[in-house]
Parts: structure tokens; C-alpha cells; sequence
């Protein structure tokens, strides 16, 4: 079960993210498995944009679950999410940064 807050979170970037142009979703690619790898502690396979959501929910239920209950994984998922509202411009923005 994931605290209520990560699970909004989590809802949002998940939708956010449906929401995103395919070059958009392909730049921000790189900082979503940034953010994994670093919430998982290893790195996960990039399997793609279709499928990195998918390896997102499941990655916020583990940190959840493991000792520290994902404290804090509400607000960097905000960030992170926020990342990819950046203005083309911008594209810098869109990566995470710990």
C-alpha cells in the first residue's frame, strides 16, 4: 500500500506523462531513469517511454515498502513531474537532479 500522498503523486506524473508529445516524453526520458536508478539503487533497463511509468509504480511501491517508507518520494516525484511542464527552451529543466 503507498502512502496517500505518494499515490497522488504518483497518479499525476503517471498522467502528466500520457500527456506528453513523444519528443517531449524522449527528452525526459533520461532524467526519469535517473530518478529510478537512484530511489531503486541500481539501474533499470531503459525500455522506453511506453513503459517507464510502469517501472515507476513499481519502484515507488518498493521504496515504499523497504525500511524508510519512501519518506520524501511524494515531493520528488513533484519534482520530477514539474521537470517535464519546462519550456522548450529550456530542455535542461527537464532533466532530475538529485
Amino acid at each position: 500500500m503507498l502512502p496517500q500522498d505518494v499515490e497522488s503523486e504518483l497518479g499525476r506524473a503517471v498522467r502528466r506523462w500520457r500527456q506528453l508529445p513523444l519528443d517531449r516524453a524522449a527528452d525526459a526520458l533520461p532524467g526519469v531513469h535517473a530518478f529510478l536508478a537512484e530511489v531503486a539503487g541500481e539501474e533499470l533497463p531503459d525500455l522506453g517511454p511506453a513503459v517507464v511509468m510502469d517501472q515507476l509504480r513499481v519502484v515507488a511501491f518498493d521504496a515504499c515498502a523497504s525500511e524508510g517508507g519512501g519518506a520524501g518520494l511524494a515531493e520528488r516525484l513533484a519534482s520530477l513531474r514539474l521537470g517535464w511542464s519546462a519550456p522548450p527552451a529550456d530542455r535542461e529543466a527537464v532533466r532530475y537532479t538529485p
